[in-house]
């Protein structure tokens, strides 16, 4: 295990140093995060943080996908800035820039750059300014599922959509034996799970699932699930623990979740072979991705229909949202701080570790410079 998540970090530094590399995955609990303590590792890098004037306490929320990548990161910089604790609660995307709007929050997490109507709403609280979305990690949505007797299983966006809404309901479906030849699928109810609450993992999995099965998955994108039938969890802890509970389930939910023994589906794509939800997969699809932001904003484009080899289709982007201009005065200094550890060479870097892969170094780049920039 060791030497894996050496070989991780390796693979994280190199593409840092080289292409970039993107990818994301995700949270592991819905527990608030904060300052914590320091490890010798943490103490270690003391010297590479510049905590500026940064103090006091730094509220922040939103989306659940990154919260093992805010753990990391905040272990590492409250090892150094003893004077910051930082509160990271991951209610969710939505909940994240409603927090953010009303002035709750120094920043938000989401997995969605802000629509125009939340840019709108960000004015409100952005003195002269507005909210701008900074993506900072990126990578795989896994569809997890729990069917006795099946490891591996190989789906396609036509029979994804038709699984979650509720129009395939059996495991041993002929369009589900069709796509996995000689698999023992047994005569099982397919029980489908989706976010409760408003998500970024959300819309990117059904903007996936209208990308590529445009005839069968209907319903516009969204952080709401507007499916009918299926059952929902509260945040993608909660998702993936009815995957790992019930038998028959399925549900989507970030890569990190599936690593307590959750068996996740290979994409079927218009490559040769069924492609595997890993970082390196993903990073293959995303480093496809535009910066599509005007003026201090960052909002990428993203391809969720690749079709090389090995690219892996469901990916999302996870975006630290704040203000460009009037961000609040005794919260400041903090804010800029932190944002330029997490897009920093070894903020980055340690995203391996937690499950993640760095940002391209030509997106990161303009991220540090607009963080220099934030008043």
């Amino acid at each position: 295990m060791k030497l894996q998540r050496m070989n991780r970090r390796a693979l994280a530094l190199g593409a840092l140093a080289v292409t970039g590399a993107l990818a994301l995955t995700a949270c592991g609990s819905d527990d608030t995060g904060n300052s914590g303590g320091g490890d010798a590792s943490a103490t270690a890098q003391a010297g590479n943080i510049d905590c500026g004037d940064a103090k006091g306490q730094l509220q922040a929320s939103g989306s659940s996908a990154q919260k093992n990548a805010v753990d990391a990161w905040v272990k590492q910089y409250t090892a150094a800035c003893k004077g910051v604790q930082i509160n990271y609660n991951p209610t969710g995307s939505g909940a994240g820039i409603t927090a953010f709007t009303q002035g709750q929050t120094a920043f938000a997490g989401s997995d969605s750059a802000l629509k125009p109507e939340e840019v709108e709403a960000s004015k409100q609280v952005c003195t002269d300014g507005q909210g701008i979305d900074l993506p900072m990690v990126g990578g795989p949505i896994a569809v997890g599922f729990n069917v006795p007797g099946v490891d591996t299983l190989a789906l396609d966006a036509p029979t994804l959509a038709k699984i979650f809404d509720n129009k395939i309901t059996k495991w041993n479906d002929p369009a589900i034996a069709e796509l996995n030849s000689g698999a023992d699928l047994p005569d099982l109810k397919i029980q489908a799970f989706h976010r409760s609450d408003e998500s970024g993992t959300t819309e990117n999995f059904t903007k996936y699932l209208k990308a590529a099965a445009p005839k069968d998955w209907t319903y516009e994108p969204g952080k709401s699930w507007e499916a009918e039938g299926g059952q929902s969890a509260q945040g993608s802890s909660g998702v993936a623990q009815q995957v790992k509970q019930t038998s028959g389930a399925i549900s989507y939910f970030e890569l990190s979740y599936a690593a307590d023994g959750i068996n996740t589906v290979d994409i079927k794509t218009e490559a040769a072979e069924p492609v595997k939800a890993t970082i390196e997969n993903a990073t293959a699809a995303i480093g496809a991705a535009k910066v599509v932001g005007t003026g201090k904003d960052l909002a990428l484009e993203l391809d969720y229909t690749p079709s090389a080899e090995g690219a892996y289709p469901i990916v999302l982007v996870t975006y630290e949202i704040v203000c460009d201009k009037g961000n609040k005065a005794d919260t400041l200094p903090a804010t800029k701080s932190f944002l330029n550890y997490m897009a920093s060479e070894d903020g980055q870097g340690r995203l391996a570790d937690a499950g993640y892969a760095p940002m391209p170094q030509e997106i990161i780049t303009k991220v540090r410079e607009t963080v220099s920039s934030l008043s």
